[in-house]
């Protein structure tokens, strides 16, 4: 028997009028989902420990079956080890976005966040930026690493686990308010905007109808994680297939093998083909058990508030992922397990993620159902099915 979990980050939403008043998930059109539903357990799954902040951190440790409020440390740690940075004990992580903030002529403080992934910027774009930021404010304390798109890594030597705001939470609004209370770390994001307005790239950019990339934002704060390794704790070998450093670094936290697919960069027109072969690749030739499938484009299009967006991103998730692997694995003739499920809600009416349940689908093809229902958050919730405790789901999975 081999495993699966197919994760659309963010995918579960409410209900929007422009759509009928129906989810995302619910409108899309999602035959793969509405034929395998049929033959499958659907459910809702609690992802996130009441009192913890609805991330895709501590939700990924949930799903993976992390106990959050063990394990979890902060989410910048886990991108840290992606990224390849051997953090001491005495060190704190910070995301460092590089961000869109309005180009009028107001104080730093009065200026308003536009978009917390600068139009998904690319990596090398990115790098580019972040040099230009390295050489003006990196020092023996702030040590800055490139990560991918928009998502990169600051290091403090021997700093604190400070209170900071992630900049998706506060689209739309003046940044003042949301500043990091630590004066250094708020007068480099400050300075930033300095070194980056003008930058010769950036200003390429705006002509060509992109927003630029012309602040840092810090949040995200931790310290050095501990996972178990993923095969001691499930008895399974595991494989992740994800373009985001945070799944990535869970992976390597866990020994988990790490599959790099080209194209997959996070966003909207991601290598979708690529990952569901680089899933069916590791459970057929590469003697893993278990594949893990991540998708960030939900998640992307719901922080840029596009309902349009997120109903296609789900439409590629289920055409060019979830049949994709499904028919390999069938023609294969291996008996298999698959999960399907977001990680938490991310509304695009709110344009960053809430707490709430989230719907799951348990497809094993060694015991097909006969059911009526299809895949939406409607429909699993009146199923009746509810794990309370997410970091239990995968247990459900391997038949424990």
């Amino acid at each position: 028997m081999k495993y699966l979990i197919v994760l659309g980050d963010g995918m579960a939403d409410k209900d929007i009028p422009e759509l009928g008043g129906k989810t995302p998930l619910e409108y899309a059109k999602t035959p793969t989902m509405d034929k395998y539903s049929k033959m499958s357990e659907v459910g809702m799954v609690h992802t996130i420990p009441e009192g913890m902040a609805p991330g895709s951190d501590t939700a990924n440790l949930s799903v993976l079956g992390y106990d959050p409020k063990e394990y979890y440390t902060g989410r910048s740690p886990l991108e840290a080890l992606s990224i390849g940075v051997d953090m001491k004990t005495t060190d704190v992580a910070l995301r460092c976005n590089i961000v869109t903030v309005s180009t009028d002529d107001l104080p730093y403080e009065e200026k308003t966040i536009i978009d917390h992934s600068s139009s998904e910027i690319s990596t090398e774009d990115a790098a580019v930026l972040l040099d230009a930021v390295r050489k003006e404010l990196e020092n023996d304390i702030y040590k800055f690493y490139v990560g991918t798109s928009y998502r990169h890594l600051t290091i403090w030597d021997k700093g604190s686990v400070v209170l900071l705001t992630p900049p998706h939470d506060v689209l739309g609004q003046k940044i003042g308010q949301y500043l990091p209370k630590d004066e250094i770390l708020r007068e480099m994001m400050k300075k930033s905007y300095d070194i980056l307005a003008n930058h010769p790239l950036n200003l390429e950019r705006i002509r060509n109808g992109l927003n630029p990339a012309n602040s840092i934002w810090f949040w995200g704060a931790g310290t050095r994680p501990m996972l178990s390794p993923f095969k001691e704790k499930t008895g399974h070998t595991g494989a992740m297939i994800s373009a985001v450093d945070l799944l990535k670094g869970i992976a390597v936290g866990a020994d988990m093998k790490v599959v790099e697919v080209a194209g997959a960069n996070g966003g909207l027109h991601t290598n979708y083909e690529g990952k569901a072969d680089a899933a069916v690749n590791a459970l057929l030739n590469e003697d893993c058990d278990f594949a893990y499938i991540h998708v960030e484009a939900p998640d992307e299009m719901g922080h840029q508030g596009s309902f349009e967006r997120k109903v296609q991103s789900i439409e590629y998730l289920d055409e060019r992922v979830i049949k994709r692997v499904i028919e390999k694995l069938e023609a294969s003739g291996t008996d298999f397990r698959m999960l399907v499920l977001p990680d938490h809600p991310t509304p695009v009416a709110i344009r960053t993620h809430v707490a709430d349940p989230v719907p799951y689908m348990l497809y094993d093809s060694t015991n097909k159902l006969d059911k009526t229902w299809n895949y939406n958050e409607k429909e699993a919730k009146e199923s009746g099915i509810y794990i309370a405790c997410g970091h239990t789901i995968i247990n459900h999975l391997f038949g424990n």
